[in-house]
């Protein structure tokens, strides 16, 4: 799933509870305490007779007693606002079955049995989009985590692996398509104006795999070959009016096929491959075994609706579900503790797609990007957890970067240690050793270290400590050497005071100030300090370290502004290029921000960092793409954290002043330079090659000419607005124009509505781009956007699109007046009752209190209070909150 869910005790994970707990707590679960369920369910055969507002359905299910299982009399089936309307066992009406909460338990008397369960349901009333909902009269499911026992009563982990069979039937008027997991076997016309389909799914799954979708739907379809020469049928199905928006992500799909078969050998296993795309989503897509349900976000795409950014997370995520169909589904998870081995290693999938689709140099600049604005500040907070956790009380709480995005970084470190054919050795080791099985990070670790022959037994404390772990580094010339010593520490988190020395692979590279390059070195740092000697290139010696950043720490290194500006001109390797210019803008901001830099040196760092830019700017060898990444300051977020973590209380309101008054300084200073790069950009033609990269730096251009030339700007971004003939540069001259208090902003504001108000993706954007500007009154503007026509709490998009959105806004969220802060928890009050899976996502923003300032940390943690003050809250938002508070 791209980053799922509801409640009750799913046995054999034992849930260890306080006997004096609040009523409202829920309770801990274990990941030692992991038992095999007590019966299998090799087979089952579901019947649904479907509507928006009643649902029935039919669950036949073979049990059998489960060998490598304690025995077992009773059954429990969990369930989430079900109740049974029959419950039959081997053909006969069990009339001593009881509830345990909202779990169905049955007694079972034999090794062999046939259970049979009828329930109804109400699509059209599930507000928490978990289980079977209805969405704009289409019935659609989401089962991650724990959705199918809204659906009937199973055992619903993903240890418990079955054949699927499934019959569907219902209007046809309202219902004419019918897709579920697998192959289609049979489907028919009914006299009373209903029809029916059945599928059949021949691979064993867990039931969070499961899936149905049936609702007025058309197809894009075009078959692929595969390496086999077997043909699967592959569609994208959408609604009538968005069909011509689904090229992109069909040609995704292709590619991303093809390219498993190439890279890790992986062909697909079924005749069909359906994605559906529906609009009410609390995820971004979900990989249901021959079913992706997908976020419309992640399927639809042209020029005049979707950025080049949305095109490349159609790509990305279209990749990452069908990745999935091996590393997660034809191998998946044994309990959800385990969930970063399919996720990490499916990110890591992705990722290595989209270098290779699109270049490796920028994408790995924006996935580092990305990991140090979502998952270091987690590392940093109080919902730090490793990427294998050790207990939850509510699982989809754990569909996080660290999960996700350092999941992933921990298995490249994995690759970059043993080479990429030895790493492929390990992996067709572990796809061919545990096909078929519900799997743990354990086992992949292992068949990784047989098949690539490395001891890994130091680096599996990867999986167990969490914090990001920091690297100081000092050096010394010797004869023809250098002596780099590096030294590691990790980090006190929630739980894990103490934490071990962990392998830090490092690649390095010693440059000479004369020109001369170094020749690249992996070194891996495996005790809390180590010494190496790499030879010099010539004098004047400046390290390179990290290098395409081989590991997920921060380096601590006391380099002159000189080195770094070198680095940023002339190293070979591009993302040390970008993280030089980074190190020079963070070492400046942070000391801006803090008060610690003299003024004669904060202008002596100005300087050093426009020169830096201007030096990219003019760098002929430089494409637009990469240009535009070097010209990106780092965001408020990421100087939050570096402040944060650097024993700093971080000061929201200085750190959005400097970074700002280093914005204008640039814009004034390299006004022509940017003038004439946003004019040469804007010549390029939209199917250019270079129009891309292009794209990009006009709208950088503009960022830092508004900076400094508010009016001017203001024109330039009108004008790019008026003659923009794509979405990219449509939404870039917008954003720019949502930041300033001109009469500019206020037209194409609503030349934007007005054109796109019946596109609901669109319109996701005109809130967004409202919620994240940099107007002065933000606040006021996105209180006035949540009383829109057009807003509403039942939508996940559209609560992202403005809510969340806004809790991203370092200036709108940090107010000194505490509003922003305010806004949020009335938010999360709201949808909690509603989408509380949602709800829980915002609660993070405000659990980073304790590393901020003290007049805002007070105002921070008082809303924190008050939310956990209203009781009743879901068990989602309950964790969260609660460990806000006391981590």
């Amino acid at each position: 799933m791209d980053i799922a869910t509801t409640p009750t005790n799913p046995e054999g994970n034992p849930e260890i509870a306080d006997a004096a707990m609040s009523p409202h707590q829920p309770p801990v679960i274990l990941r030692e305490d992991y038992r095999p369920f007590g019966w299998l369910v090799p087979e089952v055969a579901l019947d649904f007779e479907l509507g928006l507002d009643l649902t029935r359905v039919t669950a036949r299910l073979t049990v059998q007693s489960n060998a490598r299982a304690d025995r077992a009399e009773t059954i429990r089936l969990n369930g989430d606002d079900l109740t049974p309307v029959s419950v039959m066992v081997d053909g006969e009406q069990c009339s001593d079955w009881h509830m345990d909460g909202s779990d169905l338990i049955v007694p079972l008397r034999g090794d062999s049995h046939l259970i049979a369960i009828v329930t109804q349901i109400d699509p059209a009333a599930n507000t928490q989009l978990m289980g079977l909902y209805a969405s704009s009269g289409m019935l659609c499911t989401q089962c991650e985590a724990e959705g199918f026992r809204r659906i009937t009563f199973f055992p619903d982990r993903p240890d418990v692996l079955s054949v699927y069979t499934v019959r569907m039937t219902g209007e046809k008027a309202a219902f004419p398509i019918l897709l579920c997991n697998g192959n289609r076997t049979a489907s028919g016309d009914n006299a009373d104006g209903t029809h029916w389909a059945e599928w059949h799914d021949p691979w064993p799954k867990p039931s969070y795999l499961f899936a149905l979708v049936a609702g007025d739907l058309v197809a894009n379809s075009k078959p692929f070959t595969c390496a086999s020469g077997r043909a699967v049928e592959c569609n994208i199905w959408v609604r009538a009016e968005d069909i011509d928006r689904t090229d992109h992500a069909l040609e995704s799909l292709h590619r991303s096929m093809a390219w498993d078969e190439q890279v890790f050998g992986r062909e697909y296993d079924l005749d069909l491959y359906n994605i559906v795309a529906v609009s009410d989503f609390n995820m971004g897509a979900m990989e249901n075994k021959g079913l992706n349900v997908f976020n419309t976000k992640y399927v639809l795409a042209d020029p005049d609706t979707a950025t080049d950014a949305d095109f490349d997370a159609v790509e990305g995520v279209i990749a990452h579900e069908y990745f999935h169909n091996w590393s997660g589904n034809r191998i998946t998870c044994r309990d959800w503790f385990q969930l970063s081995l399919k996720e990490g290693f499916t990110v890591l999938r992705d990722q290595m797609f989209s270098q290779d689709m699109r270049g490796a140099a920028v994408k790995r600049i924006e996935d580092v990007r990305i990991l140090r604005a979502a998952q270091f500040p987690e590392d940093g907070g109080p919902l730090a957890h490793p990427i294998r956790p050790d207990s939850y009380r509510e699982i989809s709480n754990f569909y996080t970067a660290t999960i996700y995005n350092k999941g992933a970084e921990v298995i490249r470190m994995m690759r970059s240690m043993v080479g990429e054919a030895r790493f492929r050795a390990g992996t067709d080791l572990y796809f061919d050793r545990h096909d078929g099985e519900a799997a743990t990070c354990e086992d992949f670790v292992t068949a990784i270290e047989d098949g690539a022959q490395i001891d890994l037994a130091q680096f599996r404390l990867w999986y167990s400590q969490a914090g990001t772990p920091r690297v100081s580094v000092s050096q010394a010339v010797q004869g023809d050497n250098i002596i780099l010593t590096l030294r590691q520490t990790v980090p006190a988190t929630p739980g894990q005071p103490d934490k071990q020395p962990m392998p830090i692979p490092l690649r390095i590279a010693v440059h000479s100030r004369s020109g001369a390059l170094g020749a690249e070195h992996l070194v891996v740092l495996a005790q809390a300090e180590q010494t190496f000697i790499l030879p010099l290139a010539g004098p004047d010696p400046v390290v390179s370290i990290n290098r395409g950043f081989t590991a997920p720490v921060v380096i601590e290194r006391a380099l002159d502004r000189d080195d770094l500006v070198f680095l940023a001109a002339h190293d070979d390797d591009p993302f040390a290029r970008s993280e030089a210019l980074q190190e020079l803008a963070v070492s400046h901001l942070v000391g801006a921000a803090s008060g610690t830099l003299p003024a004669d040196d904060r202008a002596a760092g100005e300087a050093a960092i426009i020169g830096a830019f201007a030096s990219s700017m003019a760098d002929t060898a430089l494409d637009d793409a990469m240009c535009g990444e070097l010209l990106m300051l780092p965001s408020e977020t990421y100087l939050f954290e570096v402040m944060a973590s650097g024993g700093r209380l971080a000061d929201p309101g200085a750190i959005h002043a400097a970074r700002e008054g280093l914005k204008a300084a640039i814009g004034a200073a390299l006004a022509s330079e940017l003038q004439a790069l946003h004019a040469r950009a804007s010549a390029v033609a939209l199917d250019d090659p270079a129009g891309r990269g292009a794209r990009k730096v006009k709208t950088q251009a503009l960022v830092f000419l508004a900076a400094a030339d508010p009016a001017r700007a203001a024109q330039l971004a009108a004008q790019q607005y008026d003659a923009a003939d794509n979405m990219t540069d449509r939404q870039g001259a917008l954003m720019v124009l949502c930041g300033l208090d001109c009469p500019e902003r206020a037209e194409r504001l609503a030349a934007f509505y007005t054109r796109y108000k019946d596109n609901a993706l669109v319109v996701d954007k005109w809130f967004t781009l409202q919620a994240l500007s940099l107007h002065p009154q933000v606040i006021a503007h996105v209180r006035e956007l949540a009383g829109h026509p057009d807003f509403t709490m039942k939508n996940p998009n559209r609560v992202r699109s403005l809510h969340m959105a806004f809790a991203g806004n370092p200036k709108g969220f940090h107010a000194a007046s505490g509003e922003g802060y305010r806004m949020v928890a009335d938010v999360i009050l709201a949808l909690d009752p509603i989408n509380p899976q949602t709800a829980a996502r915002f609660v993070p923003a405000l659990g980073r209190w304790r590393r901020i300032e003290p007049g805002r940390a007070a105002l921070m943690k008082g809303e924190l209070e008050r939310i956990m003050a209203a009781g009743n809250l879901s068990r989602d938002t309950f964790e969260q909150v609660s460990r806000s508070l006391d981590g």
